[in-house]
């Protein structure tokens, strides 16, 4: 991956294309490579949705290569959504696509002086931006379709739906899977707002005759793969928890632990939890014909995901995440797992953040706009965000949006992106996440229930202050190092408690690119990213005010803990201690 790809759709004419050496940004990959171009190439004050902000698309240091779990993207711009810098992460084929075709990422600059709607195809022989307004305002399943007829079945594409062509904050967009559906997101943050701003609605990557990345030194990455995949099968998270019922293993866990936030973070336990669990939904699966075990991109041996069908057979949708399932289903007061599938495909369809949105719902819930519980409802109204109706735009903004539209107190965002589903006053490791991260709430920066619930990598009582803030740093720095690689992010489970399959993939990419790599080389890493990202907060005019939770946290407690958020501002404060040293010395 020693290019660049930069688009210019603004380019006096037609959009072009030009092709750079990656020297400027060479080592960096994923996350540590679109957050060095936003922070470096972006004006933090410009408006997100304008000319000057850019869109970067870049795969992982190790995609590309035979190495497992390696599948994961990066896309990276100003977030219309918070209006600071975004990463937002996905998995599916492009990553490993794009990086087989040789580019360290694509850049999308500038923006058309027509309304015209731009379709990228990327292959060996180099690329094509033309205009396909026959594409206009289809969702992204109609987007692909079109896709097969015209490329056939063994491309990658990115793509958004309707909400991205209207620019809405809570756009996604859409990476296919393996089976090329529209199922994988980048969906924090409003990046589909961004690209539809950039009057791109759809690239195809086509990596036909290119061969798969070669390390440096072919046996030692064999071998290190080899150990690193030994040790994800032989852990029960990514051995056998994720693989048997996905990442909806954990409503049970959480709303046990009492973090599982319902009814727009009133209670932090769900009555009808058991009726929309990983469990039932996995039966349900394996009865129907579905599939409740299925990796989201070639190379993965986790497997967290699967593929859910109705009553005769026909698909819904992929396998609905934790998340997806909570922001739609407790959140919501909604215990119908069929309800909750088909929401996630109307989702992925539209092209909206399934957090977002399931929150948004709930929010406009506790407004009375329709009634907690009420299914058909929450359909009705993600269907508005595809139609652009005035209440759909207003959703399709996002939780902080509708809460100031309709009045409405407890608003669960940080930076105006909202709460994932975890609650902070039950699990506080998580809160000091939501808090401090540069990329507003988000469960993923972060992930202390690792440690606070599921006891992995040590314990953190989740519900006393003691240790969070030194929890929540050292696995921001961990899954911003981690973010680079193209590496998923439930690896981190594994290498929290097994040394030998941390040691194995530090191997992997030593050997992959002749470094000698260490363990404080993965924490500068994720430090500078980090550090990287918060310059570019800074700049844009944020401060400490942003890094908080909001008021509600802090004085209404939760049942049935009956916990309020109590960590010390200036406990937050010193999440990133390391630039005060550094200034200090």
């Amino acid at each position: 991956m020693d290019k660049i790809l930069r688009i210019n759709m603004g380019a006096e004419g037609e959009p072009s294309a030009t092709i750079t050496s990656n020297k400027e940004y060479e080592g960096l990959g994923g996350r540590g490579l679109t957050s060095a171009v936003i922070s470096k190439e972006v004006t933090p004050l410009c408006h997100a949705l304008g000319e000057e902000n850019k869109l970067v698309i870049a795969p992982g240091l190790l995609s590309g290569s035979i190495g497992v779990m390696t599948g994961r993207l990066s896309i990276g711009c100003k977030s219309p959504l918070t209006g600071g810098i975004k990463e937002s992460n996905a998995g599916g084929q492009a990553a490993q696509v794009l990086a087989r075709l040789g580019y360290a990422a694509i850049i999308i600059e500038g923006k058309p002086k027509t309304d015209d709607l731009y379709k990228i195809v990327i292959n060996k022989d180099g690329i094509k931006i033309v205009p396909d307004n026959s594409l206009k305002m289809l969702g992204n399943y109609k987007v692909i379709e079109k896709v097969k007829e015209e490329y056939g079945e063994k491309v990658a594409c990115l793509s958004i739906g309707q909400a991205g062509e209207m620019k809405m904050a809570s756009a996604s967009i859409a990476c296919t899977d393996m089976e090329l559906r529209p199922t994988r997101h980048a969906g924090r943050g409003g990046v589909g707002a961004v690209m539809g701003s950039k009057g791109v609605k759809l690239i195809v990557l086509d990596d036909k005759g290119m061969s798969m990345r070669a390390p440096k030194d072919p046996e030692k990455f064999k071998d290190a793969n080899k150990r690193f995949a030994e040790g994800l099968q032989k852990h029960p998270v990514t051995g056998q928890g994720l693989a048997a019922y996905g990442t909806n293993v954990l409503t049970n866990i959480l709303n046990e632990a009492g973090g599982y936030p319902t009814r727009n973070f009133k209670t932090g336990q769900f009555e009808g939890a058991s009726n929309i669990s990983g469990e039932l939904m996995a039966e349900i699966e394996a009865k129907r014909g579905g599939q409740p075990t299925h990796g989201c991109h070639r190379g993965c041996i986790i497997k967290c995901s699967g593929i859910y069908v109705d009553k005769d057979g026909n698909y819904i949708s992929k396998q609905p995440e934790y998340e997806t399932v909570w922001a739609h289903g407790g959140h919501c007061g909604i215990d119908d797992l069929d309800k909750i599938a088909m929401l996630d495909h109307l989702d992925d369809d539209i092209g909206i953040d399934t957090i977002e949105t399931g929150v948004a719902i709930g929010v406009a819930m506790d407004a009375g706009i329709i009634k907690f519980g009420d299914a058909d409802g929450a359909i009705r109204l993600v269907k508005e965000i595809g139609e652009g109706t005035p209440l759909g735009r207003i959703l399709g903004s996002g939780a902080g949006t509708t809460g100031k539209v309709f009045g409405v107190e407890r608003v669960p965002v940080v930076k105006n992106q909202a709460l994932p589903a975890y609650d902070p006053r039950s699990v506080k490791g998580i809160g000091v996440t939501y808090a401090t991260s540069p990329m507003g709430a988000d469960h993923t920066a972060g992930y202390c229930i690792a440690t606070n619930i599921l006891k992995s990598g040590g314990y953190v009582d989740p519900l006393k202050t003691e240790g969070q803030v030194e929890l929540s740093r050292n696995l921001q720095v961990a899954t911003a190092a981690i973010d680079a690689t193209g590496l998923c992010l439930f690896i981190a489970f594994a290498i929290l408690d097994q040394p030998e399959t941390f040691q194995a993939m530090l191997d992997m990419i030593n050997a992959f690119y002749g470094l000698e790599m260490t363990a404080d080389s993965v924490v500068k890493l994720g430090q500078t990213i980090l550090s990287t990202e918060r310059d570019f907060n800074k700049r844009a005019g944020f401060t400490s005010a942003q890094d908080r939770l909001p008021h509600f946290f802090k004085v209404e407690s939760v049942a049935p803990h009956n916990e309020i958020f109590d960590i010390k501002d200036e406990d937050l404060d010193s999440v990133f201690n390391w630039e005060t040293t550094a200034t200090t010395n």
